[in-house]
């Protein structure tokens, strides 16, 4: 092999290692995520609770991930299209969504056959439970008083707060029944939300409302209406002097309307990973809590696997409550 000829076989190396080189990153390398916007699916309608939580978790998580994160409402059937959204959507971390309590409740009334094992769970970030309020005036003065009242006359006194079946309802049974009553001892009147439920209640209309204490607080601080028990592991730092309902009564019943972030299932463990580290800094900024407060949301934090069973959990309370009421099918 002459000089030149081993010169130019060089040459030629060279050249192909060099547009190797150029072209491997555009065809071999995985590409960060997120390169590109993401979507965050509310199965509510915008205006509403879950779509306010959504719009402060998708300003602070645009600004951890730095990239766009658009919000989307899916709504109808009660929650099911918007969840199946999520749900459906590619695995790859660009559609995910924020998944609520009806999760738990909506297959188990036959609506749809998701439920939380659809999801890839990312965090817990919202949970307010339900509060036990009477008239302020009421002779009731304790939880022991409403059960009671409720086992001695079933039928003698109405309640309110939400739909029938809806979460508040299911709240206020799974505590009849913990009670020791009858789940329909106290009829429910539905309502279109607490707000509603708790003028009837101040008007006398109905003599029980169960809703977060934080929807009847503004009435609370009025003298109007009076919380008995809230249905929660602990006491809330924003009525400290209200009892739990195992304090109150040694129930161990709790009742919650939540809130999390989720993907479809057979998301990455690495898309997965990226978005929980995202939605822990989101959690404990300050910009969250303030906002969070503001709205009077509660906040309440649980990622991955902890989400999965706080969902399961969910799920297998609020279902024995169904059953019990004659709304499972």
């Amino acid at each position: 092999m002459t000089p030149l000829t081993r010169l130019l076989r060089a040459a030629v190396l060279v050249c192909a290692l060099v547009v190797g080189a150029q072209i491997l990153p555009m065809t071999g390398a995985r590409a960060e995520y997120p390169d590109r916007p993401i979507t965050l699916v509310v199965p509510w309608a915008a205006g509403g609770g879950t779509d306010a939580t959504a719009r402060i978790i998708a300003a602070l998580l645009e600004r951890e991930l730095g990239k766009p994160v658009n919000v989307v409402n899916r709504t109808g059937g009660s929650g099911v299209v918007g969840h199946t959204a999520i749900a459906l959507a590619k695995p790859d971390g660009y559609t995910i969504g924020v998944i609520t309590v009806e999760i738990g409740m909506m297959h188990w009334a036959g609506l749809t056959a998701l439920d939380w094992r659809a999801f890839t769970p990312i965090a817990l970030y919202n949970t307010d439970p339900a509060g036990l309020h009477v008239r302020a005036d009421s002779s009731w003065r304790s939880v022991q008083d409403v059960l009671r009242a409720a086992r001695a006359r079933p039928g003698a006194h109405k309640a309110s707060g939400t739909g029938q079946g809806g979460v508040w309802h299911l709240a206020l049974a799974g505590m009849l029944r913990a009670g020791g009553a009858k789940v329909t001892a106290v009829p429910w009147v539905p309502s279109k939300g607490a707000a509603p439920g708790l003028q009837e209640l101040v008007a006398g209309g109905v003599d029980i409302v169960t809703s977060s204490v934080a929807e009847a607080d503004g009435l609370i601080r009025a003298g109007r209406v009076k919380p008995l028990a809230v249905m929660s592991a602990d006491r809330l730092p924003s009525h400290p002097d209200v009892p739990t309902l195992l304090e109150a009564a040694g129930l161990p019943w709790e009742a919650y309307s939540w809130r999390g972030l989720a993907g479809p299932k057979g998301m990455s463990p690495r898309v997965q990973a990226k978005l929980v580290r995202a939605m822990e800094r989101v959690y404990a900024s300050p910009d969250f809590v303030r906002l969070m407060k503001k709205r009077g949301f509660g906040v309440a934090w649980a990622a991955g696997d902890d989400f999965a069973d706080w969902m399961a959990r969910s799920d297998r309370s609020l279902g024995k409550v169904m059953k019990a009421l004659g709304l499972a099918r």
